[in-house]
């Protein structure tokens, strides 16, 4: 059964925005790109909230600048061709290759762990990820410390009062100091 996993930056004191709902800081150096880039690779579907799927929307038409480096082209070439599933109340239409979910975040999963393959089911966006946390449906978490402290915003963690115990499976630290941590959700 393919797992699923919850992988997105965040600051030391645990957001992945700002108190102003910014993200700037997020920007990650060439090492920590490439490390996404060998990540995205074990992805068969990934699912995104409407404001996660609305800043990734940036990648769709980014290849038309002549400028890009080889890295970026070659994201852009793994992440345009991802299948996605968008979760959103507010929108009619999405661009790419998304499709709007016709289901509860359970019912896709659930859907989704059935079809064969052998890639994850990546979960972007917290408020998704908190969803998919509350019903137990997350098997790994993989958080990208980034060197910064910014006192509040939107916490990467789910907030629901349960205790949830974790293995930690892989942890690394690149040169310009993000850490990585990786941990499975211990059954």
């Amino acid at each position: 059964m393919r797992s699923v996993t919850y992988a997105m930056g965040t600051s030391l004191d645990g957001y992945i925005a700002g108190p102003d709902g910014g993200f700037d800081w997020t920007a990650p150096d060439d090492e920590v790109f490439r490390f996404w880039i060998e990540e995205i690779r074990g992805v068969d579907v990934h699912l995104l909230g409407r404001r996660l799927y609305e800043t990734m929307l940036y990648w769709e038409t980014a290849d038309e600048d002549p400028s890009l480096d080889d890295a970026t082209r070659e994201w852009i070439s793994l992440w345009n061709p991802l299948p996605k599933v968008v979760f959103s109340t507010t929108l009619s239409a999405v661009e790419g290759n998304a499709r709007l979910a016709t289901g509860s975040l359970a019912e896709e999963i659930e859907r989704l762990r059935a079809e064969p393959g052998e890639g994850e089911i990546a979960i972007g966006g917290a408020t998704l990820a908190a969803e998919a946390a509350a019903s137990d449906l997350i098997d790994e978490y993989r958080v990208m410390v980034h060197p910064v402290l910014v006192g509040g915003g939107t916490s990467y963690f789910p907030q629901h009062e349960r205790q949830v115990d974790l293995e930690l499976v892989e942890t690394r630290t690149f040169n310009s100091k993000f850490v990585y941590l990786r941990y499975r959700v211990a059954r």
